[in-house]
């Protein structure tokens, strides 16, 4: 029987009373979704009239598979933005050079601050005024992904190089490497095995954060299943939402295991002395021991020594 170090593995009564508050949790879980399915069974919604359009090609053609493309699209531009802007602040703030270090600081904390609805909302209606008219929803939505994301982002790289125990670039000097020499060969290659979790665990939020472009009229998979497709076929709002879900779900899902085999497949491969990177939002980032804690931010700006 193995015990961790913050909690004793428990006795017979333990182990009783969690059976007993595992059985009453699956009871009560159980018991809601009876009564979710018995409120939609009362309202008609699992009728086969109101499924019948989901069991034909032209439902799936004209709605389902446009929209699943535009969401798809979306994502994959704003990743690859996000993933360059990240990269670029997150070096940039570890400069040590206070002219580039601190303007790099502020855009990454501005563009984290605001809200990516407020942030999608002002570019949309912003740039018709610079630009002209024209259809700008896609344009918001990757543009409003790429500078909240990004900025997320840049922290991650910046906690994966903090991550890498200072050992590896003092002995990267001793042997006389330059600064860019120890970041592109010592530091950066380390940094991005640790990293991996948290990107992406940030690019499964940015998949899901293409939905808000519903909201300006962005044909993407919310749009077209939730919203187009239900007033073209009366009543199938709530089976429009459960397949709309689980396509989200399975893209999420592909997602997470690519990420896995990658990170798996990277640490196989390359040795690395940096403990992995928690993912954005939860209470602690890992980034080396004695340089501080992230979470809401990773403290101070300073230049890599």
């Amino acid at each position: 029987m193995s015990t961790s170090v913050l909690f004793d593995a428990p006795g017979p009564r333990g182990r009783l009373r969690n059976h007993a508050l595992t059985v009453i949790s699956v009871v009560a879980v159980v018991a809601v979704l009876y009564g979710v399915y018995r409120g939609f069974d009362a309202k008609g919604q699992f009728e086969g009239k109101i499924w019948q359009p989901f069991l034909q090609w032209e439902t799936w053609e004209f709605y389902i598979i446009p929209g699943l493309i535009g969401t798809l699209e979306a994502a994959a531009v704003s990743a690859v933005l996000a993933l360059a802007f990240g990269s670029v602040f997150g070096l940039a703030r570890l400069s040590d050079h206070a002219w580039i270090r601190i303007p790099a600081g502020a855009v990454v904390e501005v563009f984290r601050a605001i809200p990516l609805l407020l942030l999608i909302f002002f570019i949309f209606y912003l740039a018709p005024m610079l630009m002209g008219g024209g259809d700008y929803a896609f344009f918001a939505v990757v543009l409003g992904l790429t500078l909240y994301n990004g900025s997320v982002l840049a922290e991650v790289v910046r906690a994966g190089v903090y991550a890498v125990p200072k050992g590896q670039s003092e002995a990267a000097y001793a042997v006389g490497m330059r600064k860019n020499q120890v970041m592109r060969l010592v530091l950066l290659p380390q940094a991005i095995t640790a990293m991996m979790p948290a990107i992406v665990s940030q690019l499964v939020v940015l998949l899901k954060d293409t939905a808000l472009g519903y909201i300006i009229a962005y044909v993407d998979l919310l749009n077209t299943g939730f919203k187009i497709m239900p007033a073209r076929f009366f009543g199938s709002l709530i089976p429009a939402a459960i397949v709309v879900g689980i396509i989200y779900v399975a893209l999420n899902m592909a997602l997470s295991y690519l990420a896995t085999w990658l990170e798996g497949r990277s640490r196989r491969s390359r040795k690395t002395a940096a403990a992995p990177i928690a993912a954005p939002g939860s209470a602690e980032v890992g980034i080396g021991a004695g340089q501080g804690t992230a979470g809401g931010g990773l403290g101070p700006d300073k230049p890599l020594e």
